[in-house]
Protein backbone atom coordinates (compact mmCIF):
# COMPACT_ATOMS: atom_id res chain seq x y z
CA UNK A 1 0.00 0.00 0.00
CA UNK A 2 1.21 3.30 -1.35
CA UNK A 3 1.33 6.19 1.25
CA UNK A 4 0.52 9.75 0.71
CA UNK A 5 -0.12 13.03 2.75
CA UNK A 6 -2.97 13.83 0.51
CA UNK A 7 -4.59 12.26 -2.31
CA UNK A 8 -6.62 14.21 -4.71
CA UNK A 9 -9.63 12.09 -6.71
CA UNK A 10 -9.25 13.40 -10.35
CA UNK A 11 -6.83 15.49 -12.40
CA UNK A 12 -8.57 18.34 -14.15
CA UNK A 13 -8.25 21.97 -13.31
CA UNK A 14 -9.13 22.18 -9.84
CA UNK A 15 -7.39 18.84 -8.78
CA UNK A 16 -4.06 20.17 -10.81
CA UNK A 17 -3.90 23.45 -9.20
CA UNK A 18 -5.12 21.90 -5.71
CA UNK A 19 -1.84 19.42 -6.06
CA UNK A 20 0.32 22.54 -7.11
CA UNK A 21 -0.88 24.15 -4.49
CA UNK A 22 0.23 21.75 -2.04
CA UNK A 23 3.65 20.48 -3.64
CA UNK A 24 4.35 24.16 -3.59
CA UNK A 25 4.11 23.91 0.39
CA UNK A 26 6.46 20.57 0.58
CA UNK A 27 3.47 18.45 1.00
CA UNK A 28 3.17 14.29 -0.56
CA UNK A 29 0.45 14.83 -2.85
CA UNK A 30 -0.93 12.13 -5.18
CA UNK A 31 -3.09 12.19 -8.61
CA UNK A 32 -5.58 9.40 -9.31
CA UNK A 33 -6.97 10.44 -12.57
CA UNK A 34 -9.10 8.47 -14.71
CA UNK A 35 -7.78 8.88 -18.03
CA UNK A 36 -4.89 7.79 -19.66
CA UNK A 37 -3.15 11.12 -20.64
CA UNK A 38 -4.07 14.90 -20.39
CA UNK A 39 -6.08 14.69 -23.48
CA UNK A 40 -9.54 16.13 -22.99
CA UNK A 41 -13.06 15.11 -24.96
CA UNK A 42 -15.30 18.02 -25.89
CA UNK A 43 -14.26 21.72 -25.85
CA UNK A 44 -15.68 22.58 -22.26
CA UNK A 45 -14.73 25.90 -19.97
CA UNK A 46 -13.37 28.61 -22.72
CA UNK A 47 -11.10 30.79 -20.79
CA UNK A 48 -10.12 32.40 -17.30
CA UNK A 49 -11.35 35.74 -15.52
CA UNK A 50 -9.71 38.25 -14.48
CA UNK A 51 -9.65 36.43 -10.56
CA UNK A 52 -8.25 33.50 -11.96
CA UNK A 53 -5.67 34.78 -13.83
CA UNK A 54 -4.60 37.10 -10.61
CA UNK A 55 -4.92 33.74 -8.70
CA UNK A 56 -2.09 32.28 -11.11
CA UNK A 57 0.10 35.28 -11.05
CA UNK A 58 0.44 34.83 -7.40
CA UNK A 59 2.47 31.64 -7.77
CA UNK A 60 4.23 33.10 -11.04
CA UNK A 61 2.97 30.92 -13.96
CA UNK A 62 0.47 33.56 -15.44
CA UNK A 63 2.35 34.12 -18.09
CA UNK A 64 2.22 30.81 -19.45
CA UNK A 65 -1.21 30.97 -19.90
CA UNK A 66 -1.33 34.28 -21.30
CA UNK A 67 0.88 33.62 -24.00
CA UNK A 68 -1.01 30.96 -24.74
CA UNK A 69 -4.17 32.49 -24.37
CA UNK A 70 -6.40 35.30 -26.91
CA UNK A 71 -6.82 38.23 -24.41
CA UNK A 72 -10.74 39.97 -24.61
CA UNK A 73 -11.32 43.46 -23.71
CA UNK A 74 -15.18 43.53 -23.62
CA UNK A 75 -17.16 40.73 -22.26
CA UNK A 76 -20.56 39.26 -23.19
CA UNK A 77 -23.41 40.44 -21.88
CA UNK A 78 -27.36 39.90 -22.82
CA UNK A 79 -26.42 39.33 -26.61
CA UNK A 80 -24.01 42.39 -26.88
CA UNK A 81 -20.13 42.87 -24.83
CA UNK A 82 -19.48 45.38 -22.22
CA UNK A 83 -16.49 46.82 -21.81
CA UNK A 84 -13.52 45.36 -18.67
CA UNK A 85 -10.50 47.05 -19.69
CA UNK A 86 -10.98 49.74 -16.67
CA UNK A 87 -11.46 47.22 -13.52
CA UNK A 88 -8.91 47.98 -11.20
CA UNK A 89 -6.40 45.13 -11.53
CA UNK A 90 -3.60 44.32 -13.69
CA UNK A 91 -5.32 41.94 -15.61
CA UNK A 92 -8.29 43.76 -16.40
CA UNK A 93 -9.64 41.59 -19.68
CA UNK A 94 -10.69 37.90 -20.04
CA UNK A 95 -8.32 34.95 -21.27
CA UNK A 96 -9.91 33.33 -24.06
CA UNK A 97 -8.58 29.74 -23.51
CA UNK A 98 -9.82 26.33 -24.30
CA UNK A 99 -9.44 23.95 -21.05
CA UNK A 100 -7.56 21.35 -22.46
CA UNK A 101 -4.70 23.84 -23.03
CA UNK A 102 -5.48 25.27 -19.10
CA UNK A 103 -4.98 21.85 -17.60
CA UNK A 104 -1.79 21.12 -20.03
CA UNK A 105 -0.53 23.96 -19.04
CA UNK A 106 -1.36 23.18 -14.91
CA UNK A 107 0.03 19.15 -15.82
CA UNK A 108 2.82 20.73 -16.91
CA UNK A 109 3.75 22.91 -13.98
CA UNK A 110 3.31 19.93 -11.41
CA UNK A 111 5.28 17.86 -12.88
CA UNK A 112 7.85 20.08 -12.48
CA UNK A 113 6.78 20.16 -8.70
CA UNK A 114 6.89 16.49 -8.17
CA UNK A 115 3.78 15.50 -7.99
CA UNK A 116 2.99 11.70 -8.99
CA UNK A 117 -0.02 11.32 -10.74
CA UNK A 118 -2.23 7.62 -10.81
CA UNK A 119 -3.25 7.28 -14.21
CA UNK A 120 -5.82 5.28 -16.16
CA UNK A 121 -7.57 4.18 -12.81
CA UNK A 122 -10.18 5.62 -10.43
CA UNK A 123 -11.24 5.85 -7.05
CA UNK A 124 -13.75 3.29 -6.26
CA UNK A 125 -13.98 3.24 -2.31
CA UNK A 126 -12.44 4.68 0.54
CA UNK A 127 -13.00 4.28 4.46
CA UNK A 128 -12.07 6.85 7.11
CA UNK A 129 -10.53 6.09 10.14
CA UNK A 130 -8.98 8.55 13.04
CA UNK A 131 -5.56 9.69 11.61
CA UNK A 132 -6.24 9.34 7.68
CA UNK A 133 -8.56 7.20 4.64
CA UNK A 134 -7.81 3.77 3.17
CA UNK A 135 -8.44 4.24 -0.72
CA UNK A 136 -9.61 1.49 -2.71
CA UNK A 137 -8.66 2.04 -6.45
CA UNK A 138 -10.07 0.17 -9.96
CA UNK A 139 -6.56 -1.45 -10.10
CA UNK A 140 -7.29 -3.52 -6.97
CA UNK A 141 -4.09 -1.73 -5.50
CA UNK A 142 -4.85 0.12 -2.13
CA UNK A 143 -3.18 4.07 -1.18
CA UNK A 144 -3.41 5.65 2.59
CA UNK A 145 -3.13 9.53 3.14
CA UNK A 146 -4.21 11.84 5.58
CA UNK A 147 -6.57 13.65 3.72
CA UNK A 148 -8.55 13.09 0.72
CA UNK A 149 -10.11 15.40 -1.90
CA UNK A 150 -13.19 15.03 -4.38
CA UNK A 151 -12.25 17.29 -7.54
CA UNK A 152 -13.82 14.00 -9.45
CA UNK A 153 -16.73 16.18 -10.97
CA UNK A 154 -20.04 16.82 -10.74
CA UNK A 155 -21.16 12.89 -10.46
CA UNK A 156 -18.41 12.69 -7.86
CA UNK A 157 -18.25 9.18 -6.27
CA UNK A 158 -16.10 11.22 -3.06
CA UNK A 159 -19.11 12.79 -2.39
CA UNK A 160 -21.74 10.14 -2.86
CA UNK A 161 -19.30 7.51 -1.06
CA UNK A 162 -18.68 10.50 1.34
CA UNK A 163 -23.06 11.07 2.52
CA UNK A 164 -22.85 14.34 1.49
CA UNK A 165 -26.12 15.78 0.45
CA UNK A 166 -25.80 17.50 -2.63
CA UNK A 167 -29.78 19.54 -2.74
CA UNK A 168 -30.32 22.09 -5.91
CA UNK A 169 -32.02 22.29 -8.69
CA UNK A 170 -32.30 19.71 -11.76
CA UNK A 171 -31.74 20.47 -15.36
CA UNK A 172 -34.74 22.80 -17.10
CA UNK A 173 -32.79 22.46 -20.53
CA UNK A 174 -29.81 21.04 -22.67
CA UNK A 175 -27.25 21.87 -25.10
CA UNK A 176 -24.69 21.01 -26.93
CA UNK A 177 -21.48 22.67 -28.28
CA UNK A 178 -19.63 21.46 -31.19
CA UNK A 179 -17.10 22.24 -33.80
CA UNK A 180 -18.42 21.99 -37.90
CA UNK A 181 -18.49 21.29 -41.21
CA UNK A 182 -21.52 22.47 -43.61
CA UNK A 183 -21.79 22.61 -47.07
CA UNK A 184 -23.77 25.20 -47.12
CA UNK A 185 -23.65 28.37 -45.15
CA UNK A 186 -25.11 28.73 -42.02
CA UNK A 187 -26.77 30.79 -40.38
CA UNK A 188 -24.23 33.06 -38.25
CA UNK A 189 -25.06 34.67 -35.25
CA UNK A 190 -27.04 34.28 -31.86
CA UNK A 191 -30.70 33.42 -32.02
CA UNK A 192 -32.89 32.84 -28.98
CA UNK A 193 -35.46 30.18 -28.18
CA UNK A 194 -37.79 29.20 -25.51
CA UNK A 195 -35.27 28.26 -23.21
CA UNK A 196 -31.95 29.36 -24.21
CA UNK A 197 -30.02 30.48 -27.22
CA UNK A 198 -28.54 29.39 -30.46
CA UNK A 199 -25.52 30.22 -31.77
CA UNK A 200 -23.40 29.78 -35.10
CA UNK A 201 -19.36 31.34 -34.78
CA UNK A 202 -17.01 31.23 -37.69
CA UNK A 203 -13.58 29.73 -36.78
CA UNK A 204 -10.29 29.07 -39.30
CA UNK A 205 -10.33 26.55 -41.85
CA UNK A 206 -13.81 27.01 -43.10
CA UNK A 207 -14.99 25.54 -39.60
CA UNK A 208 -17.35 27.02 -37.19
CA UNK A 209 -18.62 26.73 -33.52
CA UNK A 210 -22.49 26.13 -32.64
CA UNK A 211 -24.29 25.90 -29.20
CA UNK A 212 -27.59 24.08 -29.79
CA UNK A 213 -30.52 24.29 -27.46
CA UNK A 214 -32.02 20.94 -27.68
CA UNK A 215 -36.16 20.63 -28.08
CA UNK A 216 -35.59 18.14 -25.32
CA UNK A 217 -33.98 17.95 -21.93
CA UNK A 218 -31.39 15.19 -22.14
CA UNK A 219 -28.31 14.28 -19.57
CA UNK A 220 -25.71 12.25 -18.85
CA UNK A 221 -25.61 10.71 -22.78
CA UNK A 222 -22.62 10.72 -24.94
CA UNK A 223 -23.95 12.86 -27.35
CA UNK A 224 -22.98 11.81 -31.29
CA UNK A 225 -23.56 13.47 -35.01
CA UNK A 226 -26.86 12.50 -34.76
CA UNK A 227 -27.42 14.82 -31.95
CA UNK A 228 -25.95 18.01 -33.59
CA UNK A 229 -27.70 16.93 -37.18
CA UNK A 230 -31.38 16.82 -34.92
CA UNK A 231 -30.38 19.70 -33.11
CA UNK A 232 -30.16 22.28 -36.04
CA UNK A 233 -32.85 20.84 -37.96
CA UNK A 234 -35.31 21.42 -34.86
CA UNK A 235 -34.35 24.62 -34.24
CA UNK A 236 -33.09 26.22 -37.69
CA UNK A 237 -35.43 23.76 -40.31
CA UNK A 238 -32.37 22.96 -41.52
CA UNK A 239 -28.69 21.06 -41.09
CA UNK A 240 -26.87 23.44 -43.60
CA UNK A 241 -25.43 20.26 -45.22
CA UNK A 242 -23.63 19.13 -41.87
CA UNK A 243 -20.22 16.98 -43.30
CA UNK A 244 -18.54 16.21 -39.93
CA UNK A 245 -19.07 17.30 -36.25
CA UNK A 246 -15.97 17.21 -33.48
CA UNK A 247 -15.28 18.06 -30.03
CA UNK A 248 -18.78 17.38 -29.13
CA UNK A 249 -20.03 17.82 -25.76
CA UNK A 250 -23.49 18.27 -23.78
CA UNK A 251 -24.36 20.25 -20.67
CA UNK A 252 -27.42 21.67 -18.80
CA UNK A 253 -28.44 24.28 -16.38
CA UNK A 254 -28.41 21.91 -13.08
CA UNK A 255 -27.45 23.72 -10.19
CA UNK A 256 -26.70 21.97 -7.14
CA UNK A 257 -24.18 22.32 -4.17
CA UNK A 258 -22.96 20.06 -1.84
CA UNK A 259 -24.43 20.73 1.41
CA UNK A 260 -20.64 20.32 2.88
CA UNK A 261 -17.58 20.49 2.12
CA UNK A 262 -15.79 18.62 4.25
CA UNK A 263 -16.68 15.05 6.08
CA UNK A 264 -14.07 14.63 8.79
CA UNK A 265 -11.18 13.73 6.10
CA UNK A 266 -12.86 13.85 3.20
CA UNK A 267 -13.02 17.58 1.46
CA UNK A 268 -14.31 18.67 -2.03
CA UNK A 269 -13.57 21.24 -4.36
CA UNK A 270 -14.73 22.38 -7.69
CA UNK A 271 -17.50 20.41 -9.82
CA UNK A 272 -18.24 17.74 -7.26
CA UNK A 273 -19.03 20.43 -4.75
CA UNK A 274 -21.26 22.74 -6.87
CA UNK A 275 -22.66 21.86 -10.30
CA UNK A 276 -24.33 24.46 -12.68
CA UNK A 277 -24.76 25.68 -16.22
CA UNK A 278 -21.75 27.34 -17.62
CA UNK A 279 -23.80 30.72 -18.06
CA UNK A 280 -20.83 33.22 -17.51
CA UNK A 281 -18.06 30.64 -17.86
CA UNK A 282 -17.47 30.51 -13.95
CA UNK A 283 -17.25 26.67 -13.12
CA UNK A 284 -13.65 26.21 -14.01
CA UNK A 285 -12.72 29.60 -12.52
CA UNK A 286 -14.69 29.05 -9.07
CA UNK A 287 -12.84 25.42 -8.90
CA UNK A 288 -9.30 26.82 -9.18
CA UNK A 289 -10.23 29.78 -6.31
CA UNK A 290 -11.58 26.57 -4.49
CA UNK A 291 -8.47 24.92 -4.78
CA UNK A 292 -6.22 28.26 -3.91
CA UNK A 293 -8.28 28.53 -0.73
CA UNK A 294 -7.91 25.28 0.58
CA UNK A 295 -4.33 24.24 -0.78
CA UNK A 296 -2.54 26.30 1.88
CA UNK A 297 -4.63 25.24 5.25
CA UNK A 298 -4.82 21.61 3.90
CA UNK A 299 -0.67 21.90 3.99
CA UNK A 300 -0.65 23.88 7.25
CA UNK A 301 -3.11 20.96 8.73
CA UNK A 302 -0.62 18.26 7.79
CA UNK A 303 2.34 19.66 8.51
CA UNK A 304 0.62 20.42 12.02
CA UNK A 305 1.09 23.92 12.31
CA UNK A 306 -2.07 24.49 12.10
CA UNK A 307 -5.25 22.45 14.02
CA UNK A 308 -8.11 20.42 12.19
CA UNK A 309 -10.50 22.89 12.79
CA UNK A 310 -8.29 25.16 10.17
CA UNK A 311 -9.81 23.60 7.57
CA UNK A 312 -13.69 24.49 8.83
CA UNK A 313 -12.40 27.88 7.81
CA UNK A 314 -12.75 26.05 3.42
CA UNK A 315 -16.40 25.59 3.62
CA UNK A 316 -17.37 29.01 5.98
CA UNK A 317 -15.83 30.62 3.08
CA UNK A 318 -16.38 28.90 -0.23
CA UNK A 319 -19.23 27.77 0.64
CA UNK A 320 -21.46 31.17 0.01
CA UNK A 321 -19.43 31.66 -3.18
CA UNK A 322 -20.76 28.52 -4.49
CA UNK A 323 -24.09 29.36 -3.27
CA UNK A 324 -23.68 32.55 -5.29
CA UNK A 325 -22.12 30.84 -8.11
CA UNK A 326 -25.80 29.35 -8.77
CA UNK A 327 -27.87 31.74 -8.26
CA UNK A 328 -25.92 34.15 -10.69
CA UNK A 329 -26.16 31.67 -13.12
CA UNK A 330 -29.63 30.30 -13.13
CA UNK A 331 -30.48 34.46 -13.37
CA UNK A 332 -28.10 33.90 -16.17
CA UNK A 333 -29.69 31.34 -18.04
CA UNK A 334 -33.05 32.73 -17.15
CA UNK A 335 -31.78 36.15 -19.06
CA UNK A 336 -31.13 34.03 -22.59
CA UNK A 337 -34.71 32.95 -22.92
CA UNK A 338 -36.91 34.56 -25.33
CA UNK A 339 -39.90 35.23 -23.91
CA UNK A 340 -41.27 38.88 -24.09
CA UNK A 341 -41.08 39.84 -21.15
CA UNK A 342 -37.37 38.51 -20.76
CA UNK A 343 -36.54 40.09 -23.88
CA UNK A 344 -37.79 43.46 -21.58
CA UNK A 345 -35.77 42.54 -18.41
CA UNK A 346 -32.74 42.01 -20.80
CA UNK A 347 -33.07 45.29 -22.27
CA UNK A 348 -33.34 47.16 -18.78
CA UNK A 349 -30.13 44.92 -17.39
CA UNK A 350 -28.18 46.22 -20.38
CA UNK A 351 -29.17 49.71 -20.39
CA UNK A 352 -28.26 49.71 -16.84
CA UNK A 353 -24.82 48.37 -17.53
CA UNK A 354 -23.53 51.57 -19.55
CA UNK A 355 -23.55 52.75 -15.92
CA UNK A 356 -19.72 52.48 -14.56
CA UNK A 357 -20.90 51.28 -10.92
CA UNK A 358 -23.03 48.68 -12.08
CA UNK A 359 -21.08 47.25 -14.76
CA UNK A 360 -17.39 47.31 -12.58
CA UNK A 361 -20.21 45.92 -9.79
CA UNK A 362 -21.23 43.06 -11.91
CA UNK A 363 -17.93 41.89 -13.35
CA UNK A 364 -16.31 41.82 -10.34
CA UNK A 365 -18.96 39.30 -8.91
CA UNK A 366 -18.47 37.45 -12.13
CA UNK A 367 -14.87 37.37 -11.83
CA UNK A 368 -14.54 36.66 -7.93
CA UNK A 369 -12.86 40.44 -7.60
CA UNK A 370 -15.35 41.35 -4.84
CA UNK A 371 -14.84 38.39 -3.05
CA UNK A 372 -15.29 39.55 0.77
CA UNK A 373 -14.39 36.53 3.68
CA UNK A 374 -16.28 37.45 7.08
CA UNK A 375 -13.47 38.38 9.46
CA UNK A 376 -15.32 40.46 11.06
CA UNK A 377 -15.14 44.86 11.36
CA UNK A 378 -12.29 46.43 10.26
CA UNK A 379 -10.78 47.91 7.11
CA UNK A 380 -12.70 47.62 3.97
CA UNK A 381 -9.76 45.46 2.62
CA UNK A 382 -10.30 42.93 5.63
CA UNK A 383 -11.21 39.60 4.29
CA UNK A 384 -10.99 40.74 0.48
CA UNK A 385 -8.10 40.26 -2.20
CA UNK A 386 -4.86 42.03 -1.57
CA UNK A 387 -4.41 44.22 -4.45
CA UNK A 388 -1.01 43.99 -6.51
CA UNK A 389 0.44 46.79 -5.78
CA UNK A 390 4.04 48.44 -7.13
CA UNK A 391 5.87 48.57 -4.01
CA UNK A 392 9.36 50.29 -3.14
CA UNK A 393 11.55 48.08 -0.86
CA UNK A 394 15.00 48.15 0.78
CA UNK A 395 15.40 45.20 -2.04
CA UNK A 396 14.06 47.75 -4.72
CA UNK A 397 10.91 47.30 -6.74
CA UNK A 398 8.52 44.47 -5.93
CA UNK A 399 5.18 43.49 -6.65
CA UNK A 400 2.80 41.96 -4.41
CA UNK A 401 1.94 38.98 -6.49
CA UNK A 402 6.10 38.33 -6.46
CA UNK A 403 5.91 38.12 -3.05
CA UNK A 404 3.35 35.47 -2.68
CA UNK A 405 5.03 33.30 -5.57
CA UNK A 406 6.05 30.64 -3.35
CA UNK A 407 2.83 30.15 -1.39
CA UNK A 408 3.87 31.70 1.94
CA UNK A 409 1.80 34.67 3.96
CA UNK A 410 3.18 38.07 4.22
CA UNK A 411 2.92 40.52 6.83
CA UNK A 412 3.35 43.89 4.79
CA UNK A 413 4.55 46.78 7.01
CA UNK A 414 3.96 50.43 5.96
CA UNK A 415 4.73 52.28 8.79
CA UNK A 416 8.29 52.89 10.34
CA UNK A 417 10.65 50.62 8.88
CA UNK A 418 11.29 47.62 11.57
CA UNK A 419 8.42 48.93 13.09
CA UNK A 420 6.16 45.40 13.99
CA UNK A 421 7.68 42.34 15.88
CA UNK A 422 5.71 38.78 14.86
CA UNK A 423 8.09 37.26 17.36
CA UNK A 424 8.20 33.55 16.72
CA UNK A 425 5.73 33.56 13.90
CA UNK A 426 8.57 34.90 11.44
CA UNK A 427 9.66 31.88 10.29
CA UNK A 428 6.10 31.07 8.81
CA UNK A 429 6.41 33.60 6.47
CA UNK A 430 7.68 37.38 5.55
CA UNK A 431 7.78 40.45 6.88
CA UNK A 432 8.91 43.38 4.58
CA UNK A 433 8.85 46.46 5.34
CA UNK A 434 7.40 48.77 2.08
CA UNK A 435 6.42 52.21 0.92
CA UNK A 436 3.57 52.45 -1.77
CA UNK A 437 2.47 55.98 -2.71
CA UNK A 438 -0.66 55.17 -5.51
CA UNK A 439 -4.25 54.87 -4.56
CA UNK A 440 -5.78 51.97 -2.86
CA UNK A 441 -8.57 51.13 -5.29
CA UNK A 442 -10.68 47.89 -4.73
CA UNK A 443 -12.82 46.38 -7.25
CA UNK A 444 -16.80 47.54 -6.19
CA UNK A 445 -15.74 49.76 -3.90
CA UNK A 446 -13.31 52.07 -5.33
CA UNK A 447 -10.54 53.93 -2.97
CA UNK A 448 -10.07 52.69 0.57
CA UNK A 449 -7.69 54.20 3.19
CA UNK A 450 -4.22 53.37 3.04
CA UNK A 451 -3.46 51.30 5.92
CA UNK A 452 -0.15 51.10 7.48
CA UNK A 453 -0.16 47.30 7.63
CA UNK A 454 -1.39 44.38 6.17
CA UNK A 455 -1.36 40.50 6.94
CA UNK A 456 -1.88 38.50 3.44
CA UNK A 457 -2.54 34.90 3.28
CA UNK A 458 -1.16 32.55 0.92
CA UNK A 459 -4.56 33.08 -1.16
CA UNK A 460 -3.98 36.64 -1.68
CA UNK A 461 -6.34 37.51 1.08
CA UNK A 462 -6.05 40.28 3.46
CA UNK A 463 -6.62 38.38 7.10
CA UNK A 464 -5.60 41.82 9.43
CA UNK A 465 -4.95 45.44 8.55
CA UNK A 466 -2.94 47.24 11.17
CA UNK A 467 -3.45 51.25 12.46
CA UNK A 468 -0.54 52.03 14.48
CA UNK A 469 -0.80 49.68 16.39
CA UNK A 470 -0.36 45.88 16.31
CA UNK A 471 -3.83 45.04 17.89
CA UNK A 472 -5.17 41.90 16.63
CA UNK A 473 -2.05 40.62 14.93
CA UNK A 474 -1.12 38.30 16.99
CA UNK A 475 -4.56 36.67 17.59
CA UNK A 476 -4.76 36.59 13.22
CA UNK A 477 -1.36 34.80 13.33
CA UNK A 478 -2.73 32.34 15.41
CA UNK A 479 -6.48 31.73 13.95
CA UNK A 480 -4.27 31.39 10.54
CA UNK A 481 -0.96 29.85 11.13
CA UNK A 482 -1.41 28.23 13.93
CA UNK A 483 0.46 29.12 17.33
CA UNK A 484 3.88 30.80 17.77
CA UNK A 485 7.04 28.46 17.47
CA UNK A 486 8.79 27.46 20.44
CA UNK A 487 12.17 30.04 21.16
Amino acid sequence: MMNHAVVIAGGGPTGLMLAGELALAGVDVAIVERRETQELAGLRAGGLHVRTIEVLDQRGIADRFISQGQILRRAPFAGGTVDISDLPTRHSYFLALWQFHIERILADWIRELGVRVYRGIEVTGFAQHDTGVDIELSDNRSLRAKYLVGCDGGRSLIRKKAGIDFPGWDPSTSYLIAEIETAEEPAWGIRRSEKGINAIAKLDGGKARVVLNEQQVRNGEEPTLRDVRDGFIAFYGTDFGLRSATNISRFTDTARQAAWYRDRRVLLAGDAAHVHSPAGGQGLNIGVQDAVNLGWKLANVVHGISPETLLDTYHTERHPVGARLLRNTMALGAIERSDDRIGALRDMMSELMQTDGLRKQYFAMLSGLDVCYDFGQGHPLLGRRMPDLDLITAEGPLRVFTLLHDGHPVLLNFGEPGGIDVGQWESRGKLVDAKYEGIWELPALGAVTAPTAVLIRPDGYVAWVGDLTQQGLAAALTTWFGPAAAA
